[in-house]
């Protein structure tokens, strides 16, 4: 099947060169970069964070309004 495709000038400029340096054809070079962004689109879309909770009753009362940092330290206090 024959396609036209409308390009900018200036990418097209762009993309003969880099075709005539890498010794190949425009055409393979839009192949190729259609068969990479199809495939980015579909691991983009593939992933999904399931949503998970766990079962509490949230934060310790001496904890409410600590920022990151204390509630960092605490973590990370050694039992010495």
């Amino acid at each position: 099947m024959r396609m036209t495709l409308d390009i900018a000038a200036s990418l097209l400029c762009e993309a003969k060169q880099l075709a005539a340096r890498e010794g190949t054809t425009l055409r393979a070079l839009v192949e190729e970069g259609l068969r990479r962004l199809i495939e980015e689109k579909k691991r983009k879309g593939a992933f999904r964070l399931r949503k998970v909770s766990f079962k509490g009753r949230g934060l310790r009362p001496e904890l409410a309004g600590a920022g990151w940092e204390r509630i960092g330290d605490l973590a990370y206090e050694s039992e010495s």
